[in-house]
């Protein structure tokens, strides 16, 4: 009886310390990733949240914290530290940005607007059309990290505006629009789903405001990409390439249902209107994110050699010294197949 009693009680054990294994068995770790935004969580970044919310980070293996941003310009210095792993920002600013120095650690690797929606938004009633050469003579608002007025230089170039007499104030984003809504200045640089929709927040008219959109006037530029730290991708390529994925699919749900992406962003600033975020969501797929060229070619991708017209732009507008090519900027290699990013 002993000799049952001890083999009963030590299978017993055996069992408990083999359940015990099995359920203390840890979860596989999940890669962090840091990303910055270029600006606050409005309704083109639904994107990026219904990426987390839907579970496709999750599924990829992924940890994502979003964080806001204070400007396309100021999303690349954060990456290129290590502040942020990832993050979005504008490619051009980018190109300067490895041209004055080639050793900063940040690539772009999916563009997310293939259009660039750099504007100039005035007002009808002080004199602004949609001709860029109505800015002669005007004050211009312009917020210093702001994408659309890293651009001036190559807008001024192409347009052929004479500078000589316009004025450019710097301002901050907080008061850009109730400056030009109280006529303090003329017209503001900023991404123009941005400024029209808060414009109209602040009780300007629709048929006052007058964007001049730089796409529509000679800049044949890209826009804002997905960037990354290339130490981080370099130990990371599997979680940059399923982040890559994730977001291929967060971004064909915003297009595919602005209503839900406009809820996805309100999950997380619900001081703002759910229909204008789904106006201005509507505006950013329409005019920047599921362009012809993306309903062709599929999201995410940036054709080269429209990027080396761009580095000419830039070269004449910018003063690029040569220092970086196109490939030394962009790296490619972490898109999904061109089938898995396809809008539907």
């Amino acid at each position: 009886m002993i000799s049952r009693r001890f083999f009963s009680v030590a299978a017993a054990g055996l069992l408990a310390g083999t359940m015990l294994g099995v359920f203390s068995i840890p979860a596989q770790a999940q890669t962090n990733i840091s990303f910055t935004l270029d600006w606050r969580f409005e309704g083109p970044a639904a994107g990026f949240f219904l990426a987390q919310d839907n579970g496709y980070f999750e599924a990829e293996g992924l940890n994502v914290t979003i964080d806001t941003g204070a400007g396309s310009v100021e999303a690349i210095p954060r990456v290129s530290t290590g502040t942020y792993q990832m993050g979005f920002g504008d490619i051009n600013s980018l190109i300067k940005f490895l041209d004055q120095d080639p050793s900063q650690n940040v690539k772009a690797v999916m563009m997310i607007y293939d259009v660039p929606t750099f504007s100039v938004v005035g007002r009808k009633s002080l004199g602004v059309t949609e001709d860029p050469k109505s800015l002669e003579g005007k004050t211009l608002g312009a917020p210093p990290p702001d994408g659309a007025y890293a651009q001036w230089p190559a807008f001024v170039d192409v347009a052929n505006i004479d500078t000589s007499n316009i004025k450019i104030e710097g301002i901050g984003f907080p008061v850009r629009e109730p400056m030009l809504a109280q006529g303090e200045v003329d017209a503001v640089f900023g991404f123009a789903f941005s400024v029209i929709l808060n414009l109209k927040a602040q009780g300007v008219a629709d048929e006052d405001i007058v964007p001049i959109l730089m796409a529509q006037n000679g800049l044949d530029l890209y826009g804002n990409a997905i960037m990354v730290n290339t130490d981080f991708a370099q130990s990371n390529p599997d979680a940059v390439k399923g982040f890559l994925r994730a977001l291929a699919k967060g971004f064909a749900d915003a297009v595919a249902d602005p209503e839900a992406g406009a809820a996805a962003v309100l999950k997380r600033n619900d001081i703002l209107d759910h229909d204008v975020e789904v106006e201005r969501l509507k505006m950013a797929n329409e005019m920047n994110i599921n362009t012809a060229y993306v309903k062709e070619n599929g999201f995410g991708g940036i054709d080269m050699d429209r990027l080396g017209r761009a580095f000419e732009q830039l070269t004449l507008s910018m003063g690029l010294t040569g220092t970086v090519k196109p490939e030394d900027v962009v790296d490619l290699q972490y898109l999904p197949p061109v089938e898995e990013r396809r809008f539907k």
